[in-house]
């Protein structure tokens, strides 16, 4: 169990290091060929911080365990409102006027029905997993035609602003290439840990995925969101959690449909899943608005906190 434990902490603590350096290296790289930074920000970033999701899916998959992966994509999405922008909110008040990331609202609502659409029979084919996969090629393409055809200052200032400045193309493909080489060591040493901890503690894999490996990758979320709203940039930390919600159901859940299609376990669909809905759900109401600034406010932050809190509470009484 020690051994475990530690594998865990030192495993998510060089994910978020890594994770960060692969962003940073991606992100000089594309700065190197002149790409816009909405391109950047709303793309790359937003795809690059689902990564460590990404790998952990898949290296579990290819274990053959694909409740683990499911577990991480779905508890992250959870994780992503209820902990990340709630304690964000608690620390400032989270107002968004980009045009831009409230179009990216009904999308996300499109791809949570799509995915509660795959999974409603309770297994998780190749199949599905070709189909988030041809999802994921059309937001990144949407996303893509979006940033090239808006212009929107106040998000395009806070991209340029968290992407490196005078980063030469050398040292960015260090970056990128020594982040991808931690991020698949740390990857593989989480899901080592977290099997061994579901083992010793007998509970199922879908749990440690939901609880300490999903709030272990949605470190990087958290601390990205907590330094962007010190820095007065609410549209950033929006748009981080935005972009990871949608890779995080279109890439990392394709990642067991296709390398261990199969069941899962029951309770993602009569449990998980409608939680993540409820989540999504509310974030759109909160901060969807055509006339005025999305706003959530200290008290509603502390109410994503607390329902965060309550899930794993129920959670932690049906184990």
């Amino acid at each position: 169990m020690l051994m475990a434990c530690v594998a865990i902490v030192l495993g998510l603590v060089l994910l978020v290091w890594s994770a960060d350096k692969f962003v940073e290296g991606a992100s000089g790289i594309a700065k190197n060929f002149q790409v816009p930074p909405m391109i950047i920000g709303l793309t790359i970033v937003s795809l690059c911080t689902s990564l460590p999701e990404m790998l952990v899916a898949l290296l579990a998959a290819l274990d053959g365990n694909n409740n683990l992966g499911i577990g991480n994509a779905i508890g992250s999405n959870i994780a992503n409102i209820g902990l990340v922008l709630g304690v964000t909110a608690l620390i400032a008040p989270l107002a968004v006027q980009s045009k831009v990331l409230k179009r990216e609202y009904p999308v996300l609502f499109l791809i949570m029905l799509l995915a509660l659409s795959l999974m409603w029979d309770g297994e998780l084919s190749r199949w599905y997993g070709l189909v988030l996969i041809v999802g994921l090629v059309l937001l990144i393409v949407w996303l893509l035609r979006l940033g090239l055809r808006e212009r929107d200052s106040a998000l395009e200032a806070e991209f340029d602003d968290v992407i490196p400045k005078n980063a030469d193309m050398k040292s960015s493909v260090l970056w990128f290439v020594v982040g991808l080489v931690v991020l698949l060591l740390s990857s593989k040493i989480v899901v080592w840990g977290a099997v061994e901890i579901a083992t010793l503690l007998g509970v199922s894999d879908l749990v440690i995925g939901l609880t300490i490996v999903a709030i272990g990758t949605s470190l990087p979320e958290l601390v990205a969101s907590i330094v962007s709203v010190l820095k007065n940039e609410a549209e950033l930390a929006i748009g981080n959690v935005l972009g990871s919600n949608m890779f995080n159901i279109l890439a990392v859940l394709s990642m067991p449909a296709l390398v261990a299609p199969g069941e899962f376990d029951g309770q993602t669909w009569t449990r998980d899943m409608p939680v993540m809905f409820i989540f999504t759900l509310v974030l759109i109401v909160v901060m969807y608005s055509f006339k005025s600034s999305g706003r959530i406010s200290r008290v509603e932050g502390g109410l994503l906190l607390s329902g965060y809190v309550g899930y794993l509470y129920l959670l932690y009484i049906q184990v």
